[in-house]
């Protein structure tokens, strides 16, 4: 609310007067503070976009360890590459991700601190969902089929994915007698 009270403060003064040095100040004084309202309003309206792989990097390293400094997030995925990774591409990143809705970053510490703000299976399901519809027109079927065929499968792969099926038919069992008995 206190910000809006700026805002109307600020539009009035612009109307009201041309004194551009005036209204330059205020606006650099504020700039942060209007940033963050104007990137939480959008955000919260558009769901999450689909991550780069670097985003996609850096939630795994937030799911895995949860909330992260710049540095110890910069660490970790050093140490995943076995490459050096620069600090300022990290943050630049996380800054990137943050204005897309995609983590959150508490900043009352002098390090801010990030984490996650979309879950690691509804961020799966996203991504996964993208995939078979742009590679497999939507089949489930023919992404299996191409994921059992295209390489050895283990009989242990084998039984979960039989008891998966299972669990499944069981399921779909279940809620087709619900809807039976609701006719």
């Amino acid at each position: 609310m206190k910000y809006r009270v700026l805002l109307c403060y600020t539009n009035d003064f612009v109307v009201n007067s041309c004194n551009y040095e005036v209204i330059r100040t205020i606006f650099a004084a504020h700039y942060e503070i209007l940033r963050r309202c104007f990137v939480s309003f959008s955000m919260s309206k558009a769901p999450p976009s689909k991550p780069t792989d670097s985003e996609l990097e850096i939630l795994h390293v937030l799911w895995q360890h949860g909330p992260a400094t710049v540095r110890a997030i910069n660490d970790n995925l050093s140490e995943r590459r076995q490459a050096e990774v620069g600090y300022t591409t990290t943050l630049k990143i996380l800054q990137l991700m943050l204005e897309k809705g995609l983590v959150r970053r508490d900043d009352a510490d002098r390090s801010h601190v990030y984490r996650a703000a979309v879950r690691e299976q509804e961020t799966q399901g996203l991504l996964l969902d993208k995939f078979v519809d742009a590679t497999f027109g939507g089949s489930a079927l023919k992404l299996v089929m191409q994921a059992l065929g295209s390489r050895q499968t283990s009989a242990d792969e084998l039984a979960q994915i039989r008891r998966l099926l299972n669990d499944i038919e069981i399921q779909n069992s279940t809620s087709n007698s619900d809807d039976d008995d609701r006719a």
